[in-house]
């Protein structure tokens, strides 16, 4: 074995980025702040415990999508004329199970297969907004209007990017989207390829049921460390970020206010899940509600982590274009929210 191999053999796994900020940041209270240490545990495991029966149903409907093979249903959206394409695209883009991480791939398959940029604009933007697990642990931090209104951004913000990459292609631009040497997709577009049917009662079958049972972990695994890392900030910022300071920066649901929370939610968004406690915390520390609704939709789609992915992924025309649409329907989104409950 060569030193190189030996090195990987070795190699230490990857330090999980959410566990670590968690030990982190509760060592560090202990340490400088330990009267804040207490009162932000205590703090975390209520927000936790009460926002639980809304977890675990999303993780049910997550798990429940993997096992049953609900999930290729998707590949429905892209069959037909394109105009009708877009319009179904947004919907199953906003109404699907796929997490941030899994459209990526998706979008290569489809991009790869032929399928027109225009839906899969669409679904690319609706995407990372709302899925079921995203409704139902909205629905629990900030409520049934929140949660409908932001599925409705979603679906909206996916049909202005996917009408307006019609328009363009139509008018010559665009073609070959993709970078050099992307391939098919990889594993994540095989529910894109499959035309197996879906098998609803998974529970019969024991290779569904334990891939129910995995899938169960890990979504809990993952979505518990990133809500707990949630409360745990909203904690912290309930302590020592002055509650006027929100008020005077993103608190009088004015165009300019929507408009910072829109830019600031692009570098500062975390997480589609821990976003939620955190939103919820400014909002009661001052912020307008349409201002919280453009800093989640605006950071679902355009996050750091996800737009580097994208970057990777599309020609430099597309990222500017799907960037500009990001931020125009979470503006948009805001705006209109912000009227609405006015």
């Amino acid at each position: 074995m060569s030193v190189a191999e030996a090195l990987r053999a070795t190699r230490l796994p990857k330090p999980d980025g959410a566990l670590v900020a968690l030990i982190v940041i509760l060592l560090g209270l202990a340490l400088f702040a330990r009267d804040q240490l207490a009162p932000s545990i205590g703090f975390t495991v209520d927000a936790f415990l009460g926002v639980l029966p809304f977890l675990l149903v999303s993780v049910a409907l997550a798990a429940g999508a993997k096992a049953s093979g609900a999930d290729a249903l998707i590949a429905r959206a892209f069959v037909g004329r394109e105009v009708q394409m877009i319009t179904f695209a947004a919907l199953i883009g906003a109404l699907s199970p796929f997490c941030s991480c899994g459209v990526i791939p998706v979008i290569a398959a489809l991009l790869s297969m032929g399928v027109p940029l225009a839906p899969v604009m669409a679904f690319w933007l609706a995407s990372p907004i709302m899925d079921p697990t995203m409704f139902v642990l909205t629905l629990g931090t900030l409520g049934l209007d929140f949660a409908l209104a932001k599925t409705a951004a979603a679906i909206g913000v996916g049909l202005l990017g996917g009408y307006g990459t019609y328009a363009l292609t139509r008018a010559g631009a665009l073609a070959d989207p993709l970078r050099a040497g992307i391939g098919n997709g990889g594993c994540g577009a095989a529910s894109i390829r499959s035309h197996k049917p879906v098998v609803w009662r998974f529970w019969g079958d024991d290779s569904r049921l334990a891939k129910f049972s995995r899938a169960s972990f890990d979504t809990l695994l993952f979505l518990g460390k990133w809500l707990a890392l949630a409360f745990l900030l909203e904690s912290l910022m309930l302590a020592y970020v002055p509650a006027e300071a929100v008020r005077a920066l993103v608190g009088d649901g004015g165009f300019l206010s929507i408009l910072a929370a829109t830019l600031v939610g692009v570098p500062a968004y975390l997480n589609g899940y821990a976003a939620l406690p955190l939103v919820g915390g400014f909002i009661g520390q001052g912020m307008a509600p349409g201002a919280g609704m453009a800093f989640l939709v605006a950071g679902g789609i355009t996050s750091i982590p996800a737009a580097i992915a994208v970057w990777a992924l599309a020609k430099k025309q597309v990222f500017a274009l799907y960037i500009l649409f990001a931020l125009a329907g979470s503006l948009l989104s805001g705006v209109l929210f912000q009227l609405a409950v006015a």
